[in-house]
């Protein structure tokens, strides 16, 4: 007979994985009235036992501690903005964090960091995470958790937690649009648009402008597949050394996409005039040869660290509540060749 889960404890007392895991970890947040009956029904069913002589529990006098799980932060400053930000509006409540490095491929055997699953966070904010394995691991987290951007592998109403997600489907239509009707029509779309739910919305923005004006773009022209980690560079190359036609175009999944587009062409001694139109998202300023050249949307890092600081603030003090799933619209900064009506 398997083992009982929380989640099972859970459905026999119809009470939540979270406040199963308080009751069992010692931790506050129910009443205890349901952290007898959770205890009681733990032991019944087999899946804990108390220690011998249980050491009194205390409030640590330094406050909460919420993770933030995170794969390669020092990656880009892009990410760090967002943690800065989290850190200075969850100190201000007096609430710790607790930087918590994930791996950015699943590896047979590998689990979660014991910070994440012995009771010394209450709540987890993800970022940057994108491996559907590790995403399933914290998904069945019994903790408040709030993600920043999913996987579109992953329904919406499985993670467990709240999401916030970067509103691209409409920025993008309003690009691929402008470039359409500006007489721009071989356009391509390049980025992995199965990597990140965003990347796939923009990617729906991109088809969105075309269906509205009942054509179809050329998929040869575009390149929509995964990409390495740190090879985007030469496949992107090979994509453009074997493309069949000079596109008008490229439509960016993001700036750090056309960064590389626009090296390709300048490694190749391509004048500026002869460059197809490329667009990006983010206006991402560490991507010098493309920064402020090119049309982007405006995204704003420290925005998105105080909406992910008060969600999971709000979560920590409402455990249980349905999930939500939420939008940050962004402006489209039309530069280069969409500069101007």
């Amino acid at each position: 007979m398997c083992k009982p889960t929380m989640q099972d404890i859970a459905d026999a007392l119809s009470t939540s994985r979270v406040s199963v895991w308080k009751a069992l970890n010692n931790r506050p947040g129910v009443s205890d009235a349901l952290r007898q009956q959770i205890q009681e029904k733990a032991r019944e069913m087999g899946y804990w036992q108390p220690a011998a002589a249980p050491a009194a529990v205390q409030e640590p006098s330094h406050g909460r501690t919420v993770a933030v799980a995170v794969c390669r932060p020092e990656s880009s400053l892009f990410w760090m903005q967002i943690i800065h930000q989290i850190a200075k509006d969850l100190s201000r409540k007096d609430v710790n964090l607790m930087y918590t490095y994930l791996p950015t491929g699943y590896r047979e055997g590998y689990t979660l960091p014991s910070s994440l699953t012995d009771g010394s966070v209450e709540g987890i904010i993800v970022l940057n995470v994108y491996s559907p394995p590790i995403f399933q691991m914290l998904a069945d987290l019994p903790l408040p958790k709030v993600y920043l951007d999913t996987i579109p592998s992953m329904p919406f109403d499985r993670l467990n937690g709240d999401l916030l997600l970067i509103e691209g489907r409409e920025p993008i239509r309003r690009i691929t649009s402008r470039l359409l009707d500006k007489g721009y029509t071989r356009l391509g779309f390049l980025g992995d648009v199965n990597y990140a739910q965003t990347n796939t919305d923009r990617y729906r923005g991109f088809l969105d402008a075309f269906a509205e004006r009942g054509i179809t773009p050329d998929p040869a022209l575009s390149m929509t597949g995964a990409l390495g980690l740190r090879t985007h560079y030469e496949e992107l190359s090979h994509f453009l050394d074997k493309l069949p036609v000079q596109p008008d175009g490229f439509v960016c999944v993001s700036d750090y996409i056309a960064h590389f587009i626009q090296r390709y062409y300048e490694e190749h001694g391509v004048e500026a005039g002869r460059v197809p139109a490329l667009t990006g998202f983010d206006n991402n300023a560490e991507y010098l040869n493309v920064a402020e050249r090119i049309t982007t949307v405006e995204v704003r890092p420290k925005t998105l660290g105080a909406r992910l600081a008060s969600k999971i603030l709000f979560l920590l003090e409402h455990p249980g509540l349905a999930q939500e799933v939420s939008y940050v619209f962004s402006d489209v900064l039309y530069r280069g060749a969409l500069a101007g009506e």
